[in-house]
């Protein structure tokens, strides 16, 4: 995600980076409810002091007095200078003040000044300047460090006052920004939280007008944004993206770029957690907007239809994705754009893929590797998507050959790019899988761990990484060394993508396998029934993920001797299964032969000796830890989700 001075609108960015004017006109007219010009906090003061307005000459530093109303006063060259009393030189010094400072252009004029201003203003006095010098610092990113020290000097002046404004909101905003910047991401959440509050409250006293609150509640959306992806917890993320496009709606053009690429940035945050049905739209009107405002050859459309054929992808709709990387190519092509072409032609090969056309997808490849360096990370991105093709084709020792020359490459891009190299590696990791090659697997995996781990905005992706390792241990027979692994991918999962994300629920299924394998089935039916609840409303209760949640439970309940209660969850999971009709019908044959395994046993078993049946999850928690990523599902279907 970008940070907000390069998402935000021109007006925001007056807002909420550059142009909080101490004593401006413009910055006036822009909130009516800041004082018009003193610094002086307790009374509000005209934009001319007293009934005079100070100008101050560059050469000669000489005063020109001019009543604006009634009265002008004209210097001679022969006559003395009026003589002044103390209060009269003190205003005029604080008003030569207050005019460079508006006038500095750069920091270290602010600066200069702003040490000046110590001397004659009084503590309270410095809010606004605090304020504007932090908002500069934090535009310029180079020293978050003084632009947090200048936040908390303006913000401990406004609190004492203790009375809610829009300046409140900006320092609450600034102080989230720096903090971001610092990596300080529970500090910045509750900065920007408190901003959203302080916004709302005015909104609802009406004390500020809605055109003044909402490119500040923009900017607070988008930082928001910003610190919670960073934290990993990408579903909250989302909602404040959703909120900072609303707030874009309502203010510009319906038609305008800007909006288009809102669209486009919600559309590739769906994208980032999976939910391509949701990206789905937003895409479209990100294309609709930049067709109609720049034309079917832009550059912007280009990247929608990128995207687009992306999501289509995800959709498995490969013949539509595969026809909107051709369009987007030719653009990229016509516009010299060789780096974007270059990928585009990468998806369009895993497209070729994807539709069972290995030897196209091999001749494209062929001659994009072409076009690669030798040290790139696009030519290790070729080599996995040869080896892809190859692996298909079953076409093994092949296979390695070019996983072996991707890894090679991307070995030495680590710390360059960690992220980058990262997803790489999970692609390969699962490639090996395909082979059977468990071990070359494992050992990529948790090498990728050593680098997210490092990484406070990946942790998503960590929980993604353990719950794969987690289910190769499982997979090979290293039950006890997977629980660790799972347990940590649930939680940080749970963190991510919220408690009754699939993703958890296909992680909780494998602990409770891992748990039932090591003999510990009240632990085991404990997941299992937080699975079950999680997959009922994620997946819905006919979904065959579902129904083998529900027979997991019915195994568990069995293996503690509750087989009324096994038998209770076995029933529904054939009830399930007899919905799917003739595609299930293995399926449902097996799920009535366990059924009556189950009432052999249970024919000996008195109602009094039945356990009480844990319950169903209504809640996020669970008993050990907690976070969250989309992770990895039973066997086919996590691979398809990753």
């Amino acid at each position: 995600m970008r940070r907000v001075s390069s998402l935000a609108a021109p007006h925001l960015q007056e807002y909420a980076r550059t142009s909080f004017a101490l004593i401006s006109k413009d910055f006036i007219s822009h909130l009516s409810s800041l004082p018009s010009t003193s610094i002086n906090t307790n009374e509000p003061l005209s934009p001319q002091p007293s009934n005079t307005h100070l100008k101050s000459c560059k050469n000669t530093q000489a005063l020109l007095f001019s009543n604006v109303k009634t009265q002008t006063f004209t210097t001679l060259v022969d006559q003395n200078p009026p003589q002044l009393s103390s209060r009269q030189r003190k205003m005029r010094e604080r008003s030569q003040l207050e005019e460079a400072f508006e006038s500095a252009k750069t920091i270290q004029e602010m600066l200069q000044v702003f040490q000046e201003m110590e001397t004659s203003f009084d503590e309270r006095e410095l809010n606004l300047p605090c304020l504007r010098i932090g908002l500069k610092l934090d535009q310029e990113g180079e020293d978050p460090e003084k632009a947090l020290s200048f936040a908390n000097r303006a913000l401990k002046i406004l609190d004492s006052n203790d009375k809610l404004s829009l300046p409140l909101a900006m320092t609450l905003q600034l102080l989230g920004s720096a903090c971001y910047s610092l990596k300080r991401f529970n500090d910045s959440l509750g900065y920007l939280n408190r901003a959203n509050r302080v916004l709302g409250q005015l909104e609802k006293d009406g004390s500020c007008s809605a055109e003044d609150i909402r490119p500040i509640l923009h900017a607070v959306q988008l930082e928001l944004c910003n610190t919670k992806t960073a934290m990993g917890r990408r579903e909250e993320a989302l909602a404040n993206l959703r909120k900072s496009l609303e707030l874009k709606e309502m203010t510009l053009e319906s038609d305008s770029k800007e909006l288009g690429n809102a669209n486009r940035d919600v559309a590739e945050a769906y994208v980032a957690i999976l939910h391509f049905k949701e990206a789905l739209p937003f895409c479209l009107k990100a294309l609709e907007i930049h067709k109609a405002q720049l034309g079917l050859n832009s550059v912007e459309v280009a990247h929608d239809r990128r995207l687009l054929g992306v999501i289509y992808t995800g959709l498995e709709e490969h013949e539509k994705a595969l026809e909107q990387n051709q369009l987007s190519q030719r653009v990229l092509k016509n516009w010299g754009l060789d780096t974007d072409l270059l990928r585009a032609e990468i998806d369009a090969a895993n497209m070729q893929i994807a539709l069972g056309r290995y030897d196209e997808a091999i001749n494209t490849l062929k001659a994009v590797v072409q076009q690669t360096g030798k040290e790139s990370e696009d030519r290790a991105m070729v080599f996995i998507s040869m080896a892809k093709a190859l692996c298909n084709q079953e076409k093994y020792m092949d296979t390695e050959k070019c996983l072996e020359i991707a890894c090679g490459i991307l070995g030495k891009k680590e710390k360059v790019s960690p992220v980058e190299v990262a997803e790489a590696y999970m692609e390969i990791s699962m490639l090996y899988e395909t082979m059977d090659k468990f071990e070359a697997a494992i050992s990529l995996l948790k090498r990728t761990l050593s680098m997210l781990e490092k990484l406070p905005q990946e942790q998503h992706s960590v929980g993604s990484v353990s719950a794969r390792v987690g289910w190769l241990l499982l997979l090979t027979g290293g039950v006890q060394n997977a629980i660790p692994f799972l347990e940590d991918a649930a939680e940080r999962l749970k963190e991510s993508f919220g408690s009754k994300h699939y993703a958890v629920g296909y992680v909780y299924n494998n602990l409770g396998a891992a748990y039932l394998e090591l003999d510990r089935p009240q632990s085991a039916a404990q997941v299992f029934a937080y699975a079950k609840d999680i997959m009922d409303v994620s997946l819905g209760p006919h979904h065959t993920d579902s129904i083998e949640a529900c027979q997991n439970l019915s195994k568990a309940y069995a293996a503690m001797g509750s087989y009324h209660l096994a038998i209770n969850f076995q029933e529904k999971a054939i009830e399930a299964w007899e919905g799917h009709g003739p595609s299930a019908v293995d399926e449902l044959k097996e799920a009535h032969r366990l059924l009556e395994q189950l009432k052999k046993k249970a024919s000996g078993i008195s109602d009094g000796t039945v356990m009480k049946a844990l319950p169903l999850a209504n809640s996020s928690e669970v008993g050990f830890s907690s976070n969250s990523q989309v992770g990895i599902p039973v066997i086919e279907r996590q691979r398809s989700a990753t």
